[in-house]
């Protein structure tokens, strides 16, 4: 994985010294609230409900078994013991005191961490498959290019104080599992005449007003990469709406001129930069890819491992998780295990999606270091994946997940809800989400039931800022304020993957306590109706797509 130069370090050690500083000075009454805010934003502090959040930045979601640990003792030492994993694979830490965030970012800068531009107008972290480079159906590995864009776009002049955040997305595969297609640009790698390039998308987002991407430009050679992004930035900088927030983002630009527009736009804006100083050359290349060099995997006896493991998988538990937590691996002999951070109701007590307690976070990095090379993986999904894991070591490592109950074998069922914080913590959010998650928890117990069911992606985000992606999932879930209390709008057939598409709002929303019913009601009319044979069994998305929402909405509103 990356490591930071003399440059990077000096960089980011030089940032903690001026936030000090303003700290320093604003709690000494020196620095108006005024500017102060954009000081802090840009160090990813944030004044919450109740108490300041810092936001830290996990670049495209990998972190060394090191890093998890500074993580887990800044949780212990500085918060209350926990930290929560957000869609775009950064860390959450909800109850830091203002005047310690100095100390919090010296620490993390003792390990190549940081929280700059996690938050503001201004170009977020790049997020990508959480199986980059360990994937067979790859094109490239996209980690490289998300590194070099993380260079680029750090502290880069022109786009520090953009019109609104902007956020990127780089893929390697057809499918897609970085939502790449709700993202201010998405790139997807692509090869054509055995070269490398880009598809490349723009204009996609959710929130108050959610638009799938549009391609703007089908093959992007690779070397152009950043004079073509420095040109779609420098559009949008000239010519997004300040005037309004909600009309602020690259989305509303592109569909108030029209794509083909837009792409003209970009293209003049190009022709000055695409073979200047940020042309890409294979030296640069070849510069990032040693970043994430190919390990020296053992040589494992397929046939032997396969053999073990059949040994294993008669533990009917083991064999749930199995099937559904872990992931093949380019290699033979080895697995991807995703481990689930949507433990549920745990010893009476629901535990939020996407949070991990510092001693969970301590023995992961153990556990990395164990079975997985020293490296740890954040997902889109609010999950972990450990990368590397040999297929014989698989059982002891899910008996340790078992001791930390962090091996639910739920991933891609029901209950492994995206879910943002919502009320409870978030000053943005109209109504709490943890009640209704805990809610729909309890309602779906049984496993054989949740497996039956197949994949569905459940969305749920307290406002319509859409954190938790609602408006893609299977089932999407908004909460909003109706005369002071909490309503839930429900909406069906949303999709993040390669066929992305926003979900239908099924009708007027439901009252709090009626939500863990309704979505009972849902899926009671996709298995109803679905359509079974001995080969294949029709999938809840495959259904809405064919029955559209009506007799879902029948049965909800009858």
């Amino acid at each position: 994985m990356y490591q930071y130069s003399y440059a990077d370090q000096k960089l980011v050690d030089e940032r903690v010294a001026q936030f000090r500083d303003q700290t320093q000075r604003f709690l000494a009454g020196e620095l108006p609230e005024e500017q102060f805010l954009p000081l802090r934003l840009q160090n990813g502090l944030y004044v919450q409900r109740h108490a300041p959040m810092l936001r830290i930045a996990i670049p495209y979601g990998l972190m060394s078994s090191n890093q998890l640990r500074t993580l887990a003792e800044i949780a212990r030492d500085y918060d209350r013991g926990y930290g929560h994993f957000t869609t775009r694979t950064n860390l959450q830490l909800n109850w830091v005191k203002l005047e310690e965030v100095p100390d919090i970012l010296a620490k993390l800068a003792t390990n190549q961490m940081h929280a700059i531009q996690t938050s503001g107008n201004c170009i977020r972290n790049t997020t990508t498959d959480p199986y980059s480079g360990i994937h067979a159906d790859e094109i490239a590995d996209p980690r490289p290019y998300c590194e070099i864009i993380r260079q680029w776009s750090t502290f880069h002049p022109e786009f520090a104080f953009l019109p609104r955040k902007f956020k990127i997305a780089v893929i390697g595969t057809k499918a897609d599992r970085a939502a790449t297609q709700v993202h201010d640009i998405g790139l997807h790698l692509v090869e054509r005449d055995g070269e490398i390039g880009f598809e490349v998308l723009v204009g996609g987002g959710l929130g108050r007003t959610p638009i799938i991407g549009k391609v703007i430009n089908e093959f992007l050679p690779r070397r152009h990469l950043l004079s073509y992004l420095d040109a779609i930035l420098r559009v949008y900088n000239l010519e997004g709406r300040r005037d309004n927030k909600y009309k602020a983002r690259i989305k509303i630009l592109v569909e108030s001129l029209g794509k083909e527009v837009f792409a003209q736009k970009v293209d003049e804006e190009w022709q000055s930069l695409k073979d200047g100083d940020l042309t890409l050359s294979d030296a640069h290349f070849e510069k990032a890819q040693s970043y994430f060099t190919t390990p020296n995997y053992e040589q494992i006896d397929a046939l032997s491992a396969q053999e073990v493991l059949q040994g294993y998988l008669s533990d009917e538990a083991f064999k749930n998780w199995y099937e559904h937590n872990t992931v093949a691996h380019k290699v033979n002999g080895y697995r991807a295990v995703v481990i689930s951070l949507k433990a549920g109701v745990v010893d009476g007590e629901y535990v939020p999606a996407g949070d991990v307690t510092d001693a969970q976070m301590f023995a992961l990095a153990d556990l990395a270091d164990e079975y997985s090379l020293g490296e740890i993986r954040a997902t889109h999904h609010q999950n972990l994946v450990l990368g590397d894991v040999k297929i014989t070591d698989l059982y002891a490592l899910w008996q340790k997940l078992v001791d930390l109950k962090l091996a639910r074998a739920n991933i891609g069922t029901l209950t492994d809800m995206i879910v943002c914080p919502g009320f409870d913590y978030c000053a943005l959010a109209n109504a709490t989400t943890h009640n209704i998650a805990e809610s729909i928890e309890k309602q779906f117990t049984d496993l054989d039931y949740l497996y039956d069911l197949g994949d569905i992606r459940l969305n749920m985000s307290g406002c319509m800022n859409a954190c938790a992606h609602h408006h893609v999932g299977d089932i999407g879930i908004l909460g909003v304020d109706k005369k002071g209390e909490h309503w839930y709008q429900i909406s069906l057939g949303g999709n993040s993957g390669e066929n992305a598409k926003l979900g239908q709002i099924l009708g007027r929303a439901v009252a709090a306590d009626e939500v863990a019913q309704t979505i009972a009601t849902i899926v009671d009319v996709y298995k109803n109706e679905r359509i079974e044979s001995d080969e294949h069994i029709e999938t809840f998305a495959q259904a809405v797509e064919r029955l559209g929402i009506a007799p879902f909405k029948a049965a909800v509103y009858s």
